[in-house]
């Protein structure tokens, strides 16, 4: 199998990101691999969070959401390894800035 068919998950913990989110998931779909499954776990978010992750996987059938009590990064991040079915991980934070070049070769 060669690395444009292998399945690449994208763990992305959601804390607190309602501005940011919309643009980290375009920026991620946005990548020449197209393979992914993209994990979004919410930490507890006391925001809109909760509402905009269920909305973007509703429309997108590669995002796949958790929901969790707030137990931090970490915890985030092992919730998503758990779920993820990839052959590759990537752990993302998104800080506002654009994400391009995220996988080898994009």
């Amino acid at each position: 199998m060669s690395i444009e068919q292998t399945k690449a998950s994208i763990v992305i913990p959601v804390y607190r990101a309602e501005r940011t989110l919309d643009r980290c998931l375009a920026s991620v779909f946005a990548q020449t691999h197209s393979n992914l499954e993209v994990i979004l776990v919410d930490d507890g978010s006391p925001d809109s969070c909760p509402e905009i992750c269920d909305s973007c996987a509703q429309k997108d059938e590669r995002i796949r959401v958790i929901h969790q009590s707030n137990a931090g990064v970490g915890a985030a991040r092992n919730a998503g390894m758990s779920a993820m079915s990839g052959a590759y991980l990537f752990f993302l934070e998104f800080r506002g800035n654009n994400m391009q070049g995220i996988y080898p070769g994009c």
